[in-house]
């Protein structure tokens, strides 16, 4: 299964998505004029994670620790299983009564309760192996950062989760990674979804997100429209990109167009998030990241698909039954002997 990961990683699921769009073309549902105009956009796909406390992550660093000693047959002086359960239900309580000063006292207990299994296990453990380096380096990271630090710890499990904030009223921060998404900017086809890390800058985001709609389709896109967050952008490229602005009295009704229309885009990505796992990302790693981006996209275009090739059917069986009735009910008096 990791060599299978490596290979969807690679090309494979590119390959797919462009096949997507292939059988779309083939079968009249596509024209390819439409691949030459894109819309762009960027969301947060956020990890199946918990959402990260300092006392949530002191507790389950500790867990894990203990569990990896345990494993490798090195006795603990002490585990802190049934105080740290207790520290961690009292700091919840108190954060949820607005106590916070007590709150904050049972998160330096937990604290503490970490630093001594890290501490206990560096004096006892004689060869350090791989994982457990790994988790020690995490912990002392975990141990050492700061309120302000731009490099935090938001998960044991998936150290490489970045703190997105995108200025939702509702969400202020998504836990995750930045996806650049293109669609076609008249009926919505899918033809990028790419899975961006270190919280990158929007418009930093369009060279690569262009670059694989060219991949995916075997079309140069002529012209891209994106919002105000593509200010200052990266691409260096003959496409035309289009910056929405809101000052439109003295645009051409041609560009005030697409302007409008490049609005089509987020209902796409409502979908995808709702409708096709991008919402909650299970898969493990930054190679996760990479395949369940792809993966919604992908399911987005079958979806469209089977609906073209429903309502491809549904016409073909509304003309013969109309012939068929026609045939049947027509007056006797004409009927042929």
């Amino acid at each position: 299964m990791t060599r299978w990961r490596e290979r969807l990683h690679g090309a494979g699921l590119e390959e797919l998505l462009g096949e997507t769009i292939r059988t779309g073309l083939r079968g009249g549902f596509i024209r390819e004029t439409e691949l030459k105009r894109v819309n762009v956009d960027t969301t947060v796909q956020e990890k199946d994670i918990r959402f990260p406390t300092d006392a949530r992550l002191y507790d389950r660093m500790r867990e894990r620790l203990v569990e990896a000693a345990r494993e490798r047959g090195i006795e603990l002086r002490q585990t802190y299983a049934r105080k740290g359960k207790i520290a961690l239900r009292r700091q919840s309580g108190y954060a949820r009564a607005q106590q916070f000063k007590r709150a904050q006292r049972q998160t330096k207990i937990l604290k503490t309760y970490l630093g001594r299994v890290v501490r206990d296990i560096e004096r006892k453990a004689r060869d350090l192996d791989e994982g457990l380096r790994e988790l020690l380096a995490l912990a002392h990271r975990l141990l050492g950062q700061e309120r302000q630090d731009k490099e935090k710890l938001y998960s044991v499990h998936e150290p490489h989760v970045e703190c997105i904030s995108k200025g939702k009223i509702h969400k202020k921060y998504e836990f995750g990674c930045k996806v650049g998404i293109a669609t076609t900017a008249k009926e919505n086809w899918a033809v990028s979804s790419l899975a961006f890390h270190e919280n990158l800058y929007d418009g930093h985001t369009l060279q690569q997100t262009l670059d694989q709609v060219e991949r995916i389709t075997g079309i140069h896109p002529h012209q891209a429209s994106c919002d105000l967050g593509y200010r200052g952008h990266n691409y260096e490229g003959a496409c035309t990109i289009l910056i929405a602005n809101r000052y439109r009295k003295t645009v051409p009704a041609s560009i005030k167009k697409w302007w409008k229309r490049r609005s089509a885009i987020e209902p796409v990505i409502g979908h995808l998030k709702h409708e096709h796992s991008m919402e909650r990302n299970s898969l493990k790693g930054r190679a996760g990241d990479f395949i369940n981006a792809l993966l919604s996209a992908c399911g987005y275009n079958i979806r469209k698909l089977l609906r073209a090739i429903a309502r491809f059917f549904a016409l073909i069986f509304t003309v013969l039954n109309g012939s068929y009735n026609r045939l049947i009910f027509q007056p006797a008096c004409i009927m042929p002997l």
